[in-house]
């Protein structure tokens, strides 16, 4: 999401911003993960979602921009990509109570390469050199982290785990993919504002199938969730605005640098070989899908 209108090359503030919004998205999934066994999804999923929208609409509301622009001539496709971010959300938290943070964070990665793949099924795009190599390297990656693990004999929540974070990536692919082809006509604010009013609205739809009382500690983590993940939600915005994608990318393996710490100093879990093999493949093919644009294209015949 993308809140400012004025363009402005400030590299470092970019950077900074970027390695801030690593950070706070790795303790919103801490949080996550902290609470995973003592809250159901749907609640944990509403939490995080409504207190998001506090940050956020304060940020607009900084920026003269609440609630101006919010208007919409599309409701329909906010709802199609709401829709299909609060299910993203909903998997890959779901991936997260199996996985350590730093493997979820790392199938998260996916996304990008899915949204590459997606513009060629969906939106008629070419299918491209950069493409493939994205797509091998993800898929090589992949096989990396998941095979070994799964051969060990590791326990049974990891399958799941690795399903329910492939399939964040596919949805959040999707979303994002809705995003480009209403984001000809809806600003980037009201984008973000309905998702996280949608998936609030998707997270409190589970209260009848039982939400767990919780302790003040437990609480005061839900709300953290929430408000860690709107404010990281920010940062990435202004670190896009500020410094090009091209500049920000190295940045995305220092981003996964905080997954591995608060794995070992809070879960105490050491990064599996399969993980630091899967690494830099999957950033790479993520890096590749998302630079691709920004190349020079050899398309291949279909």
């Amino acid at each position: 999401m993308v809140f400012m209108d004025d363009s402005t090359d400030r590299p470092l503030a970019g950077i900074t911003l970027r390695l801030l919004s690593g950070i706070l998205f790795t303790a919103m999934l801490v949080c996550v993960k902290a609470v995973s066994t003592a809250v159901p999804l749907g609640q944990t999923v509403f939490f995080r979602s409504a207190f998001a929208l506090l940050p956020i609409v304060a940020f607009m509301a900084w920026r003269r921009e609440f609630p101006r622009a919010l208007a919409t001539r599309r409701p329909a496709g906010h709802l199609l990509r709401s829709g299909l971010g609060a299910a993203a959300m909903f998997a890959s938290f779901a991936a997260v109570a199996r996985l350590p943070v730093a493997e979820a964070t790392l199938l998260a990665q996916l996304a990008p390469v899915a949204m590459a793949v997606g513009g060629v099924l969906l939106l008629g795009e070419r299918f491209t050199l950069h493409r493939v190599a994205a797509l091998a390297l993800v898929l090589g990656g992949v096989a990396a982290l998941v095979v070994p693990d799964l051969g060990a004999g590791q326990q049974e929540g990891h399958a799941s785990g690795y399903a329910l974070g492939i399939l964040a990536a596919v949805l959040t692919a999707g979303a994002l993919v809705t995003v480009r082809r209403i984001s000809r006509t809806e600003t980037p604010a009201s984008i973000a504002f309905y998702f996280v009013l949608v998936t609030t609205l998707a997270g409190l739809a589970t209260l009848p199938l039982g939400w767990a009382a919780v302790s003040g500690p437990t609480l005061a983590l839900l709300i953290l969730a929430g408000l860690f993940g709107g404010a990281a939600h920010i940062c990435m915005t202004l670190a896009l605005r500020y410094a090009e994608v091209s500049r920000l990318a190295p940045f995305e393996y220092v981003a996964l640098i905080w997954p591995v710490l608060a794995d070992l100093a809070i879960f105490g879990l050491a990064p599996s070989a399969g993980f630091l093999l899967a690494l830099p493949l999957v950033l790479g093919g993520a890096g590749l899908a998302a630079l691709e644009g920004r190349r020079v294209r050899w398309p291949l015949r279909r």
